[in-house]
């Protein structure tokens, strides 16, 4: 069924636990992704980004198809709306919530123009996520991971100036593959402290692949209540495609290759997550 995002993460927040929110380029993936959260009964977010679908309108009309025939909530996120131009489409495209990344702006800024989309989107009834502080690339954690972690008390009136249903909150994951034998370092005192201070108020992960299982389900209990995921994703259907007897005629076996990696990880990291059997 298609739900806001509003509804599957006040009911995330309220009961402790993360929702999976896996990033889309293909109708293949939607179809992984979302029989996975069937088979286990879990909530789903979809987040589609305009750099990797230029075509945000046709991806989005073909997860929301998918989205209304599951049986479990899901919902169709923009993932780091940009121009004010892309959001509108994705309103037209039938999501029912946007993120709206202002968050290398200045806080003022920030706030000015998450605003004015949560006042759009709210007439709409379309839910809306946003930044603060800023989750950058993992390729360039070790000189700025620290670099601009989110500040509880300005998280607080952030959420109170600008109206948002969800905040991505940067507490020392990163964008992308870490380079080898580099690993993130979780603020979990930070995490604390912004839940409290937001009144448990849903939280977002964002750059969770390459972390380890045990932080992120230790995450998933203190105060985050969606986690996108994104390159865990493409690297266990590279390592299946790459493993896989895909000569002479077994090629046309690769979709289901790709199709069942990307199931059995989504699977895997919903169970971390916390979020299995939750869905009503």
């Amino acid at each position: 069924m298609l739900v806001t995002m509003k509804d599957i993460l006040d009911k995330a927040s309220a009961g402790n636990y993360a929702v999976a929110a896996p990033n889309l380029w293909t109708e293949l993936d939607a179809r992984a992704v979302i029989d996975a959260a069937e088979e286990l009964r879990a909530p789903l977010i979809l987040d589609i980004a305009y750099p990797a679908n230029p075509d945000l309108f046709l991806l989005g009309q073909i997860a929301c198809y998918f989205a209304k025939r599951a049986t479990v909530p899901v919902a169709v996120n923009l993932d780091h709306g940009g121009e004010k131009k892309q959001i509108l489409e994705a309103f037209r495209a039938g999501f029912t919530s946007v993120m709206i990344d202002r968050s290398a702006c200045p806080f003022e800024q920030n706030v000015r123009e998450v605003r004015e989309i949560v006042e759009l989107a709210h007439a709409l009834g379309i839910s809306v996520e946003a930044e603060l502080g800023h989750v950058g690339m993992a390729d360039q954690y070790e000189t700025d991971g620290e670099a601009a972690l989110t500040e509880p008390e300005m998280a607080a009136e952030f959420i109170r100036q600008t109206g948002v249903d969800c905040l991505a909150v940067a507490v020392g994951t990163a964008h992308g593959a870490y380079p080898k034998g580099m690993e993130p370092k979780l603020d979990f005192k930070r995490l604390a402290a912004i839940k409290a201070k937001t009144g448990n108020f849903p939280l977002v992960m964002h750059g969770s692949s390459g972390t380890d299982n045990e932080l992120l389900r230790q995450a998933c209990r203190q105060g985050i209540n969606k986690v996108n995921i994104a390159n865990d994703l493409c690297q266990a259907a590279a390592k299946a495609a790459k493993t896989a007897d895909l000569e002479g005629n077994h090629a046309y076996d690769f979709s289901a290759v790709i199709y069942e990696a990307v199931k059995a990880k989504m699977k895997e990291m919903i169970v971390i997550y916390g979020s299995q059997g939750k869905a009503e």
